[in-house]
């Protein structure tokens, strides 16, 4: 039996759908081969487990979040300034096409650490070894604010970025925003979190 390619992005997608909302635990094969149009017989044939869907689709999930940012990061022609505005802008677009990636990343990596760490690398690379983390170590000083340990910065940027996202039920519900007023909401998040880290570095 030969393997289709649209017929195993079919599985892939429905599965990615059904991780994100569910969990691991709370997603059955059958939803899955449900949800991808498909017999469960298909599904065992493309993906010999859940176990084995589900690491192929938390590694892509959070690689994509993790590293989806390291050419902003690293770009070497950009200052601080412009390094905050793309972080900000780029993390929003990708929360908004995936809000319940934030969870479900967070769920994993509560669950096992350290398998997620093995999988996808994780490293100093990934902040301390950035051209932002330099700039920002040359910044510190140059402004007086030494006693500033700068991973506050990035932290703090995922932290308001990610945040609404994970507390959208929540939010909704005490400040009755429609899907219309949230996507508006965090959308005005790209000018404030940017200008409200800024004026923590006395960036002008």
């Amino acid at each position: 039996m030969e393997k289709d390619t649209n017929t195993e992005v079919k599985i892939k997608d429905a599965a990615r759908k059904l991780f994100h909302k569910k969990g691991y635990a709370g997603t059955k094969t059958r939803d899955i081969a449900e949800e991808a149009g498909i017999n469960l017989a298909m599904l065992n044939y493309y993906y010999r487990s859940k176990e084995r869907l589900f690491q192929q689709i938390m590694e892509e999930s959070i690689t994509k979040i993790f590293f989806s940012i390291q050419c902003v990061l690293n770009d070497t022609a950009s200052s601080i300034s412009e390094k905050i505005d793309k972080m900000v802008s780029v993390y929003i677009d990708i929360l908004s096409e995936n809000p319940n990636l934030p969870i479900f990343i967070l769920g994993e990596i509560q669950a096992n650490p350290e398998n997620i760490t093995k999988k996808i690398g994780l490293s100093e690379d990934l902040i301390l070894k950035t051209s932002l983390y330099k700039q920002l170590k040359a910044h510190v000083k140059e402004k007086g604010l030494e006693n500033l340990n700068v991973l506050h910065i990035p932290i703090n940027l995922l932290s308001m970025t990610i945040f609404p996202f994970v507390a959208k039920p929540i939010l909704n519900s005490v400040s009755g925003m429609n899907e219309s007023d949230f996507k508006q909401f965090v959308n005005e998040r790209k000018t404030l979190v940017p200008m409200w880290v800024k004026s923590m570095l006395k960036i002008d």
